[in-house]
């Protein structure tokens, strides 16, 4: 284990716990004007990249880790979306309230697409 895992777990904790205190009262609705379109690709970039980060780094931890590491990268970068969710207007998040979620969705699965094709043999 390097530098990069720490540094990325303190910048998803990050993100998360300021969604957490956007829930309790702290005010970051309407600080970006972002369409849920962008959301989508955010959520695209960083399931991709996490998931091929996590395959790369996966062969140089250790066996007792791996699932802990698993657990980082993937339930780490739907925070990002979430804060950038919540740092959009009110009006855009009542009209499509299940963008958050339909992003976790995109960032899992193109996170689990390197995950699961690091086992086929390249040709």
């Amino acid at each position: 284990m390097n530098r990069l895992e720490p540094i990325l777990l303190a910048f998803f904790f990050a993100c998360w716990l300021s969604v957490l205190l956007q829930g309790v009262g702290a005010p970051l609705a309407g600080t970006i004007v972002m369409q849920p379109q962008t959301l989508y690709m955010v959520a695209v970039v960083t399931g991709w990249c996490t998931g091929n980060l996590y395959v790369r780094r996966r062969a140089q931890v250790p066996k007792s880790l791996r699932g802990r590491f698993l657990i980082t990268y993937l339930l780490g970068p739907p925070g990002i979306s979430f804060l950038l969710w919540a740092m959009t207007p009110e009006s855009y998040q009542q009209q499509a309230p299940l963008v958050p979620l339909y992003g976790v969705g995109v960032s899992a699965v193109l996170f689990l697409v390197p995950v699961l094709l690091r086992r086929f043999p390249s040709r």
